[in-house]
């Protein structure tokens, strides 16, 4: 990886040289370069619609239907020093709310 002598940024292969995203600044690859790119090819789960299959359920009452089944994740919203925020969408009429633990 080379970084720009200019304004330090880093520098990224195009045709035969290394160019600064940032400053424009231009210099001949060397044969140190090496580019590698991994991808996660496995499926992340999605929350869309009502497709919530995968996540967990646990016994909380809905306060839109009155149901006791919700399923539930976690998410950290604020900085990392603070606890995250747990939320639950109702498995009967989908309603989801969140609560900070």
């Amino acid at each position: 990886m080379k970084f720009c002598p200019k304004c330090k940024s880093m520098m990224v292969p195009k045709d035969d040289k290394l160019v600064c995203r940032n400053c424009g600044y231009e210099m001949e690859k060397g044969e140190e370069v090496i580019l590698k790119q991994n991808r996660r090819t496995e499926g992340i789960a999605v929350i869309d619609g009502k497709e919530v299959a995968v996540l967990p359920v646990i016994d909380v009452m809905c306060p839109e239907c009155g149901n006791n089944k919700a399923y539930w994740w976690l998410r950290q919203l604020r900085s990392a020093d603070e606890s995250e925020v747990r939320f639950f969408r109702c498995t009967k009429c989908g309603k989801t709310w969140r609560e900070y633990t």
